[in-house]
């Protein structure tokens, strides 16, 4: 649910929303291992696709960035 609603603000070009998203997935991934709920290969799963979730994030994030021409960086 978490992972769904973070591709649909990325989309929507939210980047900060969609990355609370992604952290959500994350904290979820944690409670769920913590928990002994999912086996090894579903880990590894899991894993990937909080990392792909945090990618897309990152590189939406330098685009926007990008976009603005970097306001903050100084010059």
């Amino acid at each position: 649910m978490y992972e769904r609603e973070a591709i649909q603000l990325l989309k929507k070009s939210l980047v900060l929303p969609a990355y609370d998203y992604c952290l959500k997935c994350s904290h979820s991934f944690n409670m769920l291992d913590a928990r002994g709920a999912i086996s090894v290969t579903e880990r590894t799963a899991y894993i990937a696709r909080v990392r792909n979730l945090a990618r897309k994030c990152a590189r939406a994030y330098l685009k926007q960035r990008e976009d603005m021409g970097f306001p903050l960086l100084k010059k």
